[in-house]
């Protein structure tokens, strides 16, 4: 591992959605380094959410308060398994870490500034809230391809006026970049959209197959949950700066990571803002950790030049050059 490669390395971590029955399982079978991450989350939830994740079934891996814990034990594995392999050290390695909403849990996780037990525990919190916070059916979520940020706000805001007058929650939840941003709100809404969009001249806009509507303002009852839980849990400052999800900058305080995990459940991911921002920084080399390639597809849409890999299996481990 090179000492100057410090400033050129952001190490970023998945979200929902790339969760997938399998994932993880040849890293715990290829590393002890990384099964003891599997069996510390089990233990931490009293569950062994490892064989749900080795053998399904996907509809069980699915609901969010699994999903969300179980990406973040392949991300941590991972990461554990190129510590102990490649002898990684994140603070020598990289200049800064970033997740996708759960995986803005995961970077902080990676980063020391969590332990591993302590954000098995908030995110199957987190997962339960979202999950309680609106009644199935009642939300929704679509995305919108093709699209401007300030097109989908458009979109949103109009959506969001229902026929008889009551006003509906539609708001910008997701800007992925690379043209792709996710609308969510009440389900009612979310449904007007997808026309709407499409009189815009929107290339595409679908809805999403996700049980609630996250990143909007129904949320609010997780983001208190998470206000509570978030109160006693011990965070250390990471070892590298976290780029927030509701920034789009850079943090370390303790105190402000924990305020921004709140906000976070209720407002929106500023992806492309985060990987321009760390374009901006000197970041010219992106690391995706954990399972799925989503990430790293969308880094090259938004950041000119820059390169871009993952690590989720143990090939992947072993073929990555710090």
């Amino acid at each position: 591992m090179s000492a100057g490669a410090t400033s050129h390395i952001a190490f970023l971590f998945p979200g929902q959605g790339s969760q997938a029955v399998g994932m993880g399982k040849a890293l715990h079978d290829a590393f002890p380094a990384a099964r003891a991450v599997f069996e510390e989350v089990d233990a931490a939830l009293g569950q062994k959410l490892s064989a749900l994740m080795f053998e399904g079934p996907g509809d069980e891996l699915t609901l969010t308060a699994n999903a969300q814990p179980a990406l973040m034990a392949v991300s941590l594995a991972a990461i554990r398994a190129l510590e102990a392999e490649k002898g990684l050290d994140l603070a020598r390695a990289a200049s800064y870490v970033a997740g996708h909403s759960l995986g803005e849990y995961s970077a902080l996780a990676a980063a020391g500034a969590l332990t591993i037990t302590d954000t098995a525990r908030l995110l199957r919190i987190r997962g339960d809230a979202m999950q309680k916070a609106v009644p199935v059916g009642l939300g929704g979520m679509a995305a919108l391809i093709g699209a401007t940020k300030e097109q989908a706000a458009e979109v949103a805001a109009e959506a969001a006026k229902s026929p008889d007058g009551v006003g509906e929650v539609c708001e910008l939840a997701n800007d992925n970049g690379g043209g792709q941003v996710v609308i969510s709100g009440h389900k009612t809404a979310i449904e007007r959209a997808i026309p709407i969009a499409q009189a815009k001249g929107i290339r595409r806009a679908m809805l999403l197959p996700v049980s609630a509507p996250f990143h909007c303002s129904l949320m609010r009852p997780a983001a208190e949950a998470m206000r509570a839980a978030l109160a006693t849990a011990k965070i250390s400052a990471p070892k590298v700066p976290l780029v927030a999800n509701v920034l789009a900058s850079a943090i370390t305080d303790p105190d402000e990571i924990r305020a921004r995990l709140v906000e976070q459940v209720t407002g929106s991911v500023r992806w492309a803002e985060s990987m321009a921002y760390l374009g901006q920084h000197g970041v010219t080399r992106f690391v995706e950790v954990g399972a799925g390639k989503v990430l790293s597809g969308l880094v090259k849409r938004i950041v000119d030049g820059a390169t871009s890999g993952n690590v989720g299996s143990p090939d992947d481990v072993n073929a990555l050059l710090l």
